[in-house]
């Protein structure tokens, strides 16, 4: 399956900021732009929602089209009168599709019958995909969808050469096929740093996906394997590890301070950086993150996302001497 996968890729492709005190940090903050879509939703209004992910189709910004779609299905989740109402005047439109399709995912998510309820909304899902045209952001709610479902490997690959041939270096589609891989077989560590090696290499040098060996890198970490598994994985691949951590802070280095576009790659950098007993390294990235705090990963450890952020953050600070400061400790 990870021979497919590579096969089918490799075919179709400042200024510092202060420490942040607890009381300036922000949890899962938006950006200038999606911050004022947000607000006009919370007020039931869709026309800057409809304008914001129609420019990220437009202009062929996929990754930005794939966080803003996320977060604006996670806000859904809660208030949806402005989907509705969205949906409701524009039945056809790929924005309010791509919407409506990652909110109905992330509904079943978390059900005892996940896989169940996924299996029924998979065919709609792959079908607003197939009609998106050359939009390869729906396929990464298709992939998610399919791995949900449980969906076999010949199944999964088909979905995956439909994202790929769209968009060769999506870094959510990489995503989905990566977590893919980890839980059909969840001691393949291997694989998985294989798979995002590859991905990285061939991508161009400001792409997001240049980041996915520190996806792998996490996936391996917090294996759910058998006992031992993730201590296993840290012994025979230290090396793959800790040159994925090496190449996520050079990518992080180059982008601006403070930034919330940057935050999620920085937290996850923080999260493995600790793991991998790296803490003076992790301080840095604290520092570069600034005040903005995503919910993955530290919801991985705990429904109490920011809790756990400042937790690991004092802990960092106090440590000047690189003694062992992992997430999970607490």
């Amino acid at each position: 399956m990870l021979r497919a996968f590579l096969r089918t890729a490799a075919r179709d492709r400042s200024r510092s900021p202060r420490p942040a005190q607890d009381d300036d940090v922000l949890l899962d903050a938006p950006d200038d732009r999606l911050g004022p879509v947000l607000v006009a939703a919370a007020r039931g209004e869709h026309g800057l929602a409809a304008g914001l992910l129609a420019g990220t189709r437009e202009n062929a910004e996929w990754d930005h089209r794939d966080r803003y779609a996320t977060r604006l299905a996670a806000f859904a989740r809660s208030r949806s009168q402005w989907l509705d109402d969205w949906q409701a005047a524009a039945p056809d439109d790929p924005d309010a599709l791509l919407v409506a399709a990652r909110l109905s995912v992330h509904r079943h998510w978390d059900s005892p019958a996940r896989a169940e309820l996924l299996r029924q909304v998979v065919p709609a899902v792959v079908a607003a995909a197939e009609a998106a045209g050359r939009d390869p952001v729906p396929w990464r709610t298709a992939l998610d969808a399919a791995r949900g479902a449980r969906a076999g490997h010949a199944e999964f690959e088909r979905l995956w050469e439909q994202a790929v041939r769209r968009c060769p270096h999506h870094y959510g589609c990489h995503v989905a096929a990566l977590d893919y891989l980890a839980a059909a077989s969840p001691d393949a560590h291997g694989e998985c740093l294989d798979f995002a090696e590859t991905a990285a290499q061939d991508a161009p040098e400001d792409a997001l996906v240049r980041a996915l060996p520190l996806h792998a890198a996490f996936t391996c970490l917090t294996t759910t394997a058998t006992g031992g598994a993730a201590a296993t994985a840290v012994r025979t691949h230290r090396a793959r590890l800790d040159a994925a951590a090496d190449s996520a802070i050079a990518f992080s280095s180059a982008r601006p301070a403070a930034d919330p576009w940057a935050a999620e790659l920085r937290n996850l950098l923080v999260y493995v950086l600790c793991r991998l007993e790296r803490p003076r390294d992790a301080a840095e990235q604290l520092r570069l993150t600034g005040p903005y705090v995503t919910s993955f990963p530290w919801d991985r450890d705990t429904d109490d996302p920011l809790g756990r952020f400042l937790q690991v953050r004092d802990d960092v600070r106090g440590n000047g001497h690189g003694e062992r400061v992992r997430p999970g400790d607490h």
